[in-house]
């Protein structure tokens, strides 16, 4: 008797896998089509022709809904005219094959259901198809194409097939739409007013924006050397910092504070961004920090503020110029694994789309965005650059003409804010030593001016437009809370 290691090796066998499908159900579909038209609009918006399995079945759905959309007949004997040469129905018993579709339909009732099927095997089908194909690449030993290229070739084509998957919700009644802006107001109402969403940590930003509410779109837009970046990883380190994790009111688990943060910072690296943080939170200058030129004390409080900052969930993505695809894909994959309540994107202009052509690709790219912050229910704040013209006025307070390359981030953006700091621009006007009167002058405005900045939001599709004072310390890249002259003390009229 052989050893087992003896054995003959058995022939392998390889057999023809069987896609997924339902040819039973494709036919009870188009039968209750064929028999009343009416039920077309019930699945119109689950399946398209693409989805079905037999090739003649897609041609019967094709035609069918191309004469039902222009409010014609779609029966057994309008389609006959259309589908009398073709090669598939005659294989199946030709004009006949219609007449028995709409005869052998039981009932309409079930169409979405038997719509919900189709759709689901063809994803499946389609699911297949990638899996051989990620497979067969992999196999292929290319130069030119890297394991990597691979991965993210695939995370693209799955991110597609994702997108297809999601079905517009339709309407909703009025009484349903009623009761989640009384549950958002009551949650404002809990908080003691003023706030619906998410607070930023700046008090005076928080009352006029009403904090940041989930599914808006927030463009922070300025010039270089206003300090967005610096705006932005202050709000993110004070949502991360502030996260409390609890029951909600609607009775699921999430943040009741605060929240967990995505930053995508595709400029610059996680470790630069870091140090940015770590300066505003222990107050050690942002230019020590990168040289390592501090007193031991200095360090200590350094380290104290990292070790602080370890538990905060502040999640970096520091790819560059990542595509809009991937991005959405990323932000969902942390959704799903650690949580998401607020995404930030440094910055918009270093997104890529798809066009070719650069005003409909930042189009694409800022409709990208929004889409993302309604599908995750969350805030996207995306900083944008503005254009040159800014400094070519004399107010050089920014405008929304100013947004840079496509009038359709100012279309898509819920909320449009721009960094401003006139100490900036003083700063460089100062005048000659020999000019007396200028000069003081010029130190006058710059004492009024210094460690002061300005939000300007111009636009809010929830409330007021306006201007939002705060504090700036450009050593600790720090905007605060800016005290107001009757908070210093008491007033001479109270006496």
């Amino acid at each position: 008797m052989p050893m087992p290691d003896q054995m003959p090796a058995m022939p392998e066998t390889t057999p023809e896998t069987v896609m997924p499908h339902s040819v039973e159900a494709e036919q009870q579909l188009l039968g209750a089509i064929l028999t009343n038209n009416d039920v077309y609009d019930r699945i119109a918006s689950i399946i398209s022709a693409e989805h079905f399995y037999d090739p003649v079945h897609t041609r019967i759905y094709e035609i069918a809904a191309a004469r039902i959309s222009k409010n014609a007949l779609a029966s057994p004997v309008t389609l006959k005219a259309f589908m009398e040469e073709d090669e598939g129905l005659k294989e199946l018993g030709g004009p006949a094959y219609l007449a028995k579709l709409a005869g052998a339909s039981i009932s309409a009732f079930a169409v979405r259901d038997y719509a919900q099927m189709i759709y689901d095997l063809a994803i499946r089908r389609e699911l297949i198809g990638l899996g051989q194909d990620i497979a067969d690449k992999a196999r292929r030993v290319d130069v030119a194409s890297e394991p990597k290229e691979q991965i993210v070739e695939a995370e693209q084509s799955l991110y597609k097939l994702a997108e297809q998957g999601q079905t517009e919700s339709g309407f909703k009644s009025f009484l349903k739409a009623v009761t989640e802006a009384v549950n958002v107001t009551n949650e404002a109402y809990q908080r003691g007013g003023g706030m619906a969403g998410i607070s930023t940590g700046l008090v005076d930003l928080d009352k006029q924006l009403g904090g940041l509410h989930p599914s808006d779109l927030l463009i922070l837009a300025g010039r270089p050397s206003m300090g967005k970046t610096s705006l932005a990883t202050n709000i993110a380190y004070n949502v991360a910092k502030a996260y409390k994790r609890g029951i909600k009111n609607d009775g699921t688990e999430g943040a009741v504070d605060g929240g967990v943060v995505g930053f995508f910072s595709l400029e610059m690296s996680a470790e630069q961004l870091a140090g940015r943080i770590l300066a505003e939170a222990s107050e050690i200058s942002s230019h020590k920090i990168r040289q390592g030129d501090m007193t031991e004390a200095e360090f200590r409080k350094f380290v104290e503020a990292a070790k602080t900052l370890e538990s905060c969930p502040l999640f970096i993505d520091d790819t560059p110029a990542l595509p809009i695809s991937q991005l959405a894909a990323r932000a969902r994959r942390l959704k799903r694994t650690h949580g998401l309540d607020l995404l930030v994107i440094d910055y918009l202009q270093l997104c890529r789309g798809t066009s070719e052509n650069r005003v409909n690709e930042i189009g694409e790219i800022s409709m990208g965005m929004k889409a993302i912050a309604k599908e995750l229910q969350i805030p996207v704040v995306a900083l944008s650059q503005l254009s040159r013209q800014v400094e070519q006025r004399e107010d050089k307070r920014p405008q929304l003409s100013d947004l840079r390359e496509s009038g359709s981030i100012e279309q898509d953006a819920d909320v449009v804010m721009f960094v401003y700091r006139e100490e900036y621009y003083k700063e460089r006007e100062k005048p000659g030593e020999d000019d007396i009167q200028k000069m003081e002058e010029w130190k006058a405005a710059m004492e009024r001016l210094h460690a002061r900045a300005e939000v300007v939001v111009g636009k809010q599709r929830h409330g007021p437009i306006g201007i939002v004072e705060l504090s700036f310390e450009a050593q600790f890249t720090r905007f605060g809370n800016l005290a107001k002259a009757w908070q210093n003390g008491p007033r001479e009229d109270e006496y």
